[in-house]
């Protein structure tokens, strides 16, 4: 059955101080989820397991990203999360340490329910 893309929220996070980008990526996408409230399921009777989520996260090390626990964070959803090259990092000179710096982008699909619903 083919989707459609209801939602597209976008996020930041960091983490200053401990050069964790699972932490960074986390928190960019608690980020994009605060910036949404979804009554489309209580209205319609959708159920949430028929929704998929995909999560794309920016960071300058991907390979770095724990994408599986970014994805315990998704409260709904069947969720699939990736990490490509993005984000940024600032390194202190002074200390030696890298601020790092994510962005995520939370996109939700619902299967096309196009014709299913009738005006009355």
């Amino acid at each position: 059955m083919s989707e459609k893309r209801i939602i597209l929220e976008m996020g930041t996070g960091n983490d200053l101080y401990g050069q964790d980008y699972t932490k960074a990526a986390r928190r960019a996408v608690q980020d994009a989820l605060h910036h949404s409230s979804i009554t489309l399921f209580s209205k319609l009777g959708i159920d949430h397991n028929e929704m998929r989520v995909r999560v794309t996260i920016g960071v300058q090390n991907p390979e770095q990203v724990n994408c599986e626990l970014v994805a315990v964070d998704l409260p709904r959803g069947r969720a699939e999360v990736r990490a490509v090259k993005g984000g940024l990092d600032v390194a202190d000179e002074e200390a030696g340490t890298l601020h790092v710096i994510a962005t995520a982008a939370v996109e939700a699909f619902l299967p096309d329910l196009a014709g299913q619903y009738v005006q009355g």
